[in-house]
């Protein structure tokens, strides 16, 4: 497919036909890098997609124990914050 670079403001875009946003997942943000002298447009994912799933299934496991057996603290948390 063929696109023209066209002049949005004091800058230049292109127009990404619908069929290829939704074949990309690209939706609001994207991750643009240059390769090779190509342009590669990335969705941009979140990053914790999928904890809620692995949380889930930890948690059915019984392998969602803290790993800390006592909090780390510090003076400064004392000394130094107004609670």
């Amino acid at each position: 497919m063929r696109a023209r670079v066209i002049k949005i403001g004091n800058s230049q875009g292109l127009r990404i036909p619908k069929p290829i946003l939704d074949q990309t997942g690209i939706m609001n943000e994207v991750e643009i890098e240059v390769e090779h002298n190509q342009i590669i447009i990335r969705p941009v994912k979140n990053v914790r997609e999928g904890w809620e799933a692995a949380f889930k299934i930890m948690s059915e496991k019984d392998d969602d124990e803290l790993i800390i057996d006592e909090l780390i603290s510090h003076p400064w948390d004392e000394e130094e914050w107004q609670w």
